[in-house]
């Protein structure tokens, strides 16, 4: 991908980039070059010059589905428009049943439970806990090692980056991340 050679509609001021970390980025050598985008459509991203960029990694496998797609936006300001949040801790909402009765009826044998969440850092950690709860319901609380694929990634959390098998998301942490975590070769 190319770097727009100016960031900024003409008429505007410069953007303050001191506020922001991008996280997986060298933050001063972005801002000597930013790669800014201001609107998308498609697979494309919009700079401010009106230059089409093809986003080759769905913005990080989020919209796979491609970026402003109409029917999508309306399903979402729909539900927006009825109910936009009801939290899953001791209340929930008729859509989300609806919602997980569709996954767990793609789902194979007795996988039928489902669990949201927010993003796949925040599921990848939860999937870790559920492992952990499963095993000492059952006696086993011996079961703890977890297993991760080098140059696998599993996000941005503490149990995805230290199942993850990409050294340098972990090597600023050290001990600090999960202790009991094997990583296989990748092949």
């Amino acid at each position: 991908m190319s770097s727009p050679q100016s960031q900024h509609p003409a008429g505007s001021t410069a953007l303050n980039m001191d506020h922001q970390w991008l996280p997986f980025t060298a933050n001063r050598h972005f801002k000597q070059a930013p790669r800014i985008f201001v609107a998308a459509e498609g697979m494309h991203f919009t700079t401010h010059d009106g230059r089409q960029v093809i986003d080759g990694i769905s913005s990080l496998w989020c919209v796979g589905a491609g970026h402003n797609r109409r029917p999508i936006a309306e399903a979402i300001k729909k539900q927006l428009d009825t109910l936009d949040y009801a939290t899953a801790f001791q209340i929930s909402n008729d859509q989300a049943f609806e919602a997980a009765q569709m996954i767990a009826d793609l789902c194979p044998g007795d996988l039928n439970k489902v669990l949201f969440c927010n993003s796949g850092s925040e599921a990848a950690d939860t999937s870790l806990k559920v492992a952990l709860a499963y095993h000492r319901a059952r006696g086993e609380g011996h079961r703890n090692v977890f297993i991760g694929r080098e140059k696998g990634y599993h996000g941005v959390n503490f149990g995805g980056m230290s199942v993850g098998g990409l050294p340098a998301n972990r090597k600023v942490y050290g001990a600090q991340l999960l202790p009991r975590v094997d990583h296989m070769r990748f092949i």
